[in-house]
């Protein structure tokens, strides 16, 4: 069999403009020769320091690899560590009677744990799945979904803007909290984010819990989207109460449970599609089979 690198079409095309001296290769070639072999962790990995170990491995392997190594491709390989990241969730390890104050101290990748990187065949079908990935949130369902293709992945539930304005201080007007529907991509990470109160712009570094326990702030990577080519600081991010969830709740923001934010945030590489809809009716095989609230009056 012979495999043509770079044969994945639209913005994976990079992959061909890598190493334009490998033209062709044989499958035993592409799968072994050129494939370094597995990393054993020989430490526990903290999640406070997990994105500079990955970063680091990500630069080292990919002049080692005829393909562009990305964080993402390299996790979702090892989707074992999604798993684990998202057994973080502080609400995760409380049932499971573990009271977590600083979840940066937490493990993310176990020792003695293996991390594959994946072959050029690997690697290329991971780029095409990212690129026929779509986010779908419906704002009055309160739910965010990740399709494939048309094959339906995850389905979360989530929280979205107020129905109301609000004076914010870090923009320093009134500010419609309503979240802003259409189309898009997702234009940014932010791996390590500071926590500000928006109506008065305060940092701060503590949350109350549901469970009225106060900790620190989580680690967990907020998504930016670009809605309709505005960039309005909209953002898919976690929230430390998910007693607020299914409820039009936040400044403008998708709320999610952290472990949901991990998943989401493995599927939403830079130029992620995302649609943000306000449908009040749900069908299936041409019958209604789900009826929404109006939460944000648009009917009157």
């Amino acid at each position: 069999m012979i495999v043509l690198l770079g044969s994945c079409t639209g913005k994976n095309r990079q992959i061909s403009e890598k190493k334009s001296a490998i033209v062709l290769l044989s499958s035993e070639q592409a799968s072994k020769s050129l494939l370094p072999q597995p990393i054993k962790l020989n430490r526990n990995v903290t999640i406070g320091e997990y994105f500079g170990y990955i970063d680091s491995l990500v630069q080292h392997y990919d002049s080692l690899v005829p393909y562009p190594l990305s964080e993402h491709i390299l996790v979702k390989h090892n989707s074992w560590i999604i798993d684990t990241l998202a057994n973080t969730d502080y609400y995760r390890m409380k049932a499971r009677d573990s009271f977590i104050y600083d979840q940066k101290k937490q493990i993310a990748l176990p020792k003695g744990n293996l991390l594959q990187i994946p072959d050029s065949l690997r690697a290329c079908q991971l780029y095409e799945d990212f690129s026929n990935t779509e986010i779908d949130i419906n704002i009055p369902e309160y739910k965010l979904r990740i399709f494939q293709d048309s094959l339906l992945l995850y389905e979360f539930l989530v929280r979205v803007g107020q129905n109301r304005t609000r004076y914010l201080k870090m923009g320093d007007r009134e500010t419609d909290l309503r979240t802003k529907q259409g189309k898009g991509i997702i234009v940014n990470h932010v791996k390590d984010p500071d926590f500000y109160n928006p109506v008065d712009g305060k940092q701060f570094y503590l949350t109350k819990r549901d469970d009225n326990r106060t900790t620190l702030m989580p680690q967990i990577p907020w998504i930016e989207t670009e809605i309709n080519g505005v960039r309005n600081g909209q953002m898919i991010h976690p929230t430390t109460n998910p007693k607020s969830l299914g409820k039009a709740y936040s400044n403008g923001c998708i709320g999610t449970r952290e472990a949901d934010a991990w998943v989401i945030y493995y599927h939403a590489p830079i130029g992620t599609k995302i649609k943000i809809r306000y449908d009040l009716e749900t069908y299936e095989e041409g019958m209604v089979i789900s009826v929404f609230k109006d939460i944000y009056d648009y009917q009157n």
